[in-house]
């Protein structure tokens, strides 16, 4: 069941290119993505349904989401100067932090850490906000957040080396 939740996931994802940003069936398919994501892992916990191929199920339905909603959410958006730098140099800790994960571990390591969580919500309700708060409010609290989530990775990868 968790796998068919996930699934639903990568469906919706691909049936979001084809609808105009903002638009009803966007916002749809949008929150479809985001609750089968919130509950998929408790489902497979529930239902000792836990494995090693919905782990990797889930980590690409997650990539192609997110694939999805920058190709269609990015060109809508006008973005100032200081926050693609910001966004680059959280984009640079975090491939750096898998990078070193790697180096000591032999694998791809990816901290589920609280502020990771906090982050991807927050990144998650942009979309749903975009027309109530500022950009440059909610970019700010984002990014700050993000970065403390970036290093905070960091500092975990490094520190069970």
């Amino acid at each position: 069941m968790a796998n068919v939740i996930t699934s639903s996931r990568i469906l919706c994802s691909i049936l979001l290119m084809f609808f105009p940003v903002y638009s009803l069936g966007f916002y749809i398919l949008y929150l479809i993505c985001g609750f089968s994501d919130m509950i998929d892992g408790t489902v497979a916990r529930k239902t000792n349904s836990v494995s090693e191929f919905g782990s990797r199920l889930d980590t690409v339905a997650d990539l192609m989401f997110v694939v999805v909603c920058l190709i269609k959410l990015l060109p809508e958006m006008n973005l100032p100067i200081w926050l693609w730098i910001w966004v680059a140099v959280i984009a640079v800790i975090k491939i750096f932090n898998i990078i070193v994960g790697f180096i000591y571990k032999k694998k791809l390591i990816a901290e589920h850490t609280i502020m990771n969580k906090i982050t991807g919500f927050l990144l998650f309700c942009y979309p749903l906000t975009v027309f109530l708060i500022e950009i440059n409010y909610s970019a700010i609290l984002i990014c700050t957040i993000a970065t403390f989530a970036a290093v905070q990775e960091g500092y975990i990868v490094c520190k069970n080396r």
